[in-house]
């Protein structure tokens, strides 16, 4: 026999016995608004991660005369921001041309990371096969080695391809992570029972076609999140683009280098530069984002 609900001890105990239920059953504790603290940390958060951006937002609205004087800005900005915007996209770091750049490079990176890692990640998640736990080990294992490790055998890689200075040097080493694999598996591992695999087996389905219309879909929450941080570790990437491509083809953090001069740094130039550099991934925030803390939450409550 189930046992009472919260309405009906409310009638027939009162309503002191009904709050004893409710935070027995946790639903107190759920229907309970945050306190002030909880706002004031929030607050105090956002602020402490918000002031980077309007730091640089200062600089970028003054001069290299007043930042001279005075290298801490003040509290409003000045009126030199669209002046200083300007300079950058004028400049001949090949503005225009780099924002093409990172825009393709991070687009492909992060929908190619999303397909091989959600492929790699339900193969290892549901499949059934000899040594797919030591290969995950291993694929984890990979994440320890760093980066700069590999740079030199990748150069050369790159040089006998021919892919020295063109966007696929770039993209093609940035196609899978081990990250991304990781990270779908452990969600399809806990979001995709396998009585929805036997089920699409038995309707006849391929694997191909078990990937696509079952196992694709349940892992959409995780794919978007996935796909932002991709999109985002691939905009702000500057190490390996500034060796493989260098000046002559370059993605935006490798030309908003280039504004530096050898022997006199104009900070206000710089800050613009890093600013224009910033405010596509902001905007990506902004529309997204929302249709993103949707998605984990449908497949949260789904789970």
């Amino acid at each position: 026999m189930s046992a009472p609900s919260v309405p009906m001890i409310r009638q027939t105990a009162g309503a002191g016995a009904a709050r004893a239920a409710a935070r027995r059953r946790g639903t107190g504790a759920a229907n309970r608004r945050p306190g002030w603290v909880t706002y004031a940390i929030l607050a105090a958060v956002l602020l402490i991660s918000a002031y980077p951006i309007y730091y640089a937002v200062l600089l970028a609205s003054s001069d290299a005369a007043t930042i001279a004087q005075s290298p801490v800005p003040g509290l409003l900005p000045e009126g030199n921001l669209l002046e200083n915007l300007r300079r950058v996209v004028e400049s001949d770091i090949k503005f225009w041309p780099a924002l093409v750049n990172s825009l393709i490079v991070s687009t492909v990176t992060a929908l190619s990371v999303v397909m091989f890692s959600t492929l790699a990640g339900y193969s290892i998640a549901k499949l059934r096969f000899r040594g797919r736990g030591p290969l995950l080990v291993f694929v984890i294992a990979t994440m320890a080695v760093p980066t700069q490790l590999g740079i030199v055998p990748l150069f050369i890689v790159m040089s006998e391809l021919g892919w020295v200075g063109q966007l696929q040097a770039v993209i093609v080493p940035g196609m899978v992570t081990a990250f991304g694999v990781f990270w779908m598996t452990q969600y399809l591992q806990e979001a995709l029972p396998y009585e929805l695999i036997e089920a699409a087996r038995v309707d006849g389905c391929s694997m191909i076609r078990t990937f696509w219309h079952v196992a694709l879909p349940a892992a959409r929450p995780a794919a978007a999140m996935l796909a932002l941080f991709t999109f985002v570790g691939s905009w702000t990437n500057f190490f390996w683009p500034f060796v493989v491509l260098g000046a002559s083809n370059p993605t935006l953090p490798v030309a908003i280098q280039l504004l530096q001069a050898s022997y006199f740094k104009d900070y206000s130039l710089i800050m613009a530069g890093v600013l224009a550099s910033t405010l596509p991934l902001i905007l990506v925030f902004v529309v997204a984002g929302r249709h993103l803390v949707s998605g984990i939450m449908q497949g949260a409550v789904k789970g």
